[in-house]
C-alpha cells in the first residue's frame, strides 16, 4: 500500500475530535510511508490531514478542479498539484492514484465520493480497500442505513458491500493493510493452484 486516498470535509463540522483524527490520520499516513492523495484543498478537514502528511515528512497530491480553486483554496505546499476540468476527471483520476481509501467526516461530496467507491466495488470493478472512520459514531447512521438496505432487500445476498470501520485514526493503516495482505495472494499458493490445473 504506497497511497491513500483520503476523503472529508472542507469544513470542520461541529466536534474539535473531527479535526484531531484527521490530524493524527495524516500523521500515521506519513509516518508509515504512505502517500496521501485527497481532493487538493487548503481548508477544512482537507486542508487538515494534507498538512498533518507534509509535517511529518509525507508525500500529498491534490487533485482539484479548476472551479474549486478558488473555493477550496488549493494547498501550495503539496509535492504535486493536479487541476482537472470537472468533478467526473478528479475523482477518477483519485481512483487511480490510490492503493485504498478512507472516508473521514465530511458532508454531501464526501457521501458521494465514498458510495461511488462503494458501489464500484459492489460491481468488481476494483478490489481496493474501504474504510470509513467513523470518529465520534459520525458513520453510524449511515451504517444504520445501509443494514436498513440489507433487510430490505435491496443490497442482496452475492451483492454485499465490501469495507472497514474503525473509530479510532490509529487503526486505519493497520486495518487496510491487513485488508490489502489478505487479498493479496501468496505465490505458494499460487503454485498449488497451478499444480492442480
Amino acid at each position: 500500500m504506497r497511497t491513500v486516498c483520503v476523503y472529508c470535509g472542507s469544513g470542520f463540522g461541529t466536534d474539535p475530535v473531527f479535526e484531531a483524527a484527521a490530524r493524527a490520520l495524516g500523521r500515521h499516513l506519513a509516518e508509515a510511508g504512505i502517500a496521501l492523495v485527497y481532493g487538493g484543498g487548503n481548508v477544512g478537514l482537507m486542508g487538515t490531514v494534507a498538512r498533518a502528511v507534509l509535517d511529518h515528512g509525507g508525500h500529498v497530491t491534490g487533485i482539484i478542479p479548476d472551479f474549486l480553486k478558488s473555493r477550496e483554496r488549493m494547498l501550495d505546499d503539496v509535492q504535486e498539484t493536479i487541476v482537472v476540468s470537472d468533478m467526473h476527471t478528479r475523482k477518477k483520476l483519485m481512483f487511480d492514484r490510490s492503493d485504498a481509501f478512507v472516508a473521514l467526516p465530511g458532508g454531501i461530496g464526501t457521501l458521494e465520493e465514498l458510495v461511488e467507491q462503494m458501489t464500484w466495488s459492489q460491481l468488481g470493478q476494483h478490489a481496493k480497500p474501504i474504510l470509513l472512520l467513523s470518529v465520534a459514531g459520525f458513520w453510524a447512521p449511515f451504517l444504520g442505513l445501509l443494514d436498513h438496505m440489507r433487510r430490505t432487500g435491496f443490497i442482496r445476498e452475492g451483492l454485499d458491500l465490501s469495507y472497514l470501520v474503525a473509530e479510532e485514526p490509529d487503526q486505519a493503516v493497520p486495518m487496510l493493510r491487513e485488508a490489502i495482505r489478505k487479498a493479496t495472494p501468496r505465490p505458494e499458493a499460487e503454485a498449488l493452484i497451478d499444480a492442480k490445473f
